[in-house]
């Protein structure tokens, strides 16, 4: 990694312990910023440090409380805007409201665009994330937009935990649209993929329909970007193991984990489900047993280098 001396560092409140961790890895301190709420939770910002001219990069995932992190991101990046730094990033490990990527019904918005043009207009030059939900939605920006993937810290894991299994390894997408990321992960690991076909019968609720793929016998890794309520996930995992699977086991990049899904997961068939600190973990997830926690802080740390420093950060993707 090339240090940057030139980096600015900042963040806001939504995840502040990956922010510290990245500032490690940089060899850089994040820049002093008081965030308060005034009594009617009108949300006021002050940069406590000179910004003028600097290439800042602001760390906030706009997890839950998603719209006040969303406000936080927003009122920041308009402060440093004001403050005359001469390039902002928005490094967002977590793109909320990236669910909401397209009409679903007549006369509904598509709110990951509206968001994508509050922050461009904003006033950020350019945006990190990670793993979006949809990758068109790198398209809803009119500004630079560079999507990460967290299937090589995965991958890395994967093989320290499971050594060289061969054909015994099967990586698994819990629907159809996950396809292309389990495809991307089992070539990484040299191995091959099945696919849960599911219906839908309403929203927060799924039911597993077939398995397409032949599991027995075999260790199987679910991987997916957001795992919110785990109803699809624990779903996914009975129906793997009622169709021979040996072990089941689980690598989501965003850990949303809402309402009673700590539970559920403690109580279901998964061996173990795999996160990252894309998202701050709350104390009941912390506490819940079969629950681990990947950091993406060097993955994160190396992009804002090469941002930074005006390298490629597609090439940290090359299998």
């Amino acid at each position: 990694m090339n240090m940057n001396c030139d980096i600015r560092l900042l963040t806001c409140n939504a995840n502040p312990k990956l922010a510290q961790d990245i500032a490690d890895l940089l060899n850089v301190k994040i820049t002093d910023m008081n965030i308060q709420n005034f009594s009617d939770k009108e949300i006021f910002v002050e940069v406590k440090e000179n910004v003028r001219g600097e290439d800042v990069f602001l760390i906030q995932p706009t997890s839950y409380p998603t719209n006040d992190n969303i406000m936080e991101l927003l009122i920041t990046v308009d402060a440093l805007r004001r403050a005359s730094a001469r390039r902002i990033t928005a490094v967002i490990p977590y793109y909320g409201y990236a669910r909401q990527d397209r009409k679903t019904a007549p006369r509904t918005p598509i709110t990951a665009k509206l968001v994508a043009d509050l922050i461009s207009t904003a006033g950020a030059d350019r945006v990190l994330t990670m793993d979006l939900h949809a990758g068109q939605i790198q398209g809803f920006f009119n500004i630079p937009t560079d999507n990460l993937f967290a299937a090589p810290v995965f991958a890395r894991d994967i093989k320290e935990r499971y050594g060289d299994m061969g054909d015994d390894l099967l990586v698994v997408s819990p629907d159809v649209g996950g396809v292309v990321r389990a495809r991307n992960l089992a070539a990484r690991l040299g191995t091959t993929i099945a696919i849960i076909d599911k219906r839908r019968p309403e929203a927060g609720q799924s039911e597993v329909m077939n398995i397409i793929g032949e599991v027995k016998g075999k260790s199987c890794i679910l991987i997916d970007d957001i795992v919110d309520s785990g109803g699809t996930l624990c779903n996914a995992a009975h129906a793997l193991l009622q169709g021979g699977a040996k072990e089941v086991s689980a690598y989501i990049s965003h850990g949303v984990l809402s309402g009673k899904a700590t539970e559920r997961i403690k109580n279901s068939d998964l061996k173990e489900l795999v996160i990252t600190d894309s998202i701050q973990p709350t104390e009941n997830v912390l506490a819940t047993p079969n629950i681990r926690i990947l950091s993406v802080a060097p993955l994160l740390a190396e992009a804002i280098s090469r941002v930074s420093n005006e390298e490629s950060v597609s090439t940290l993707f090359i299998t």
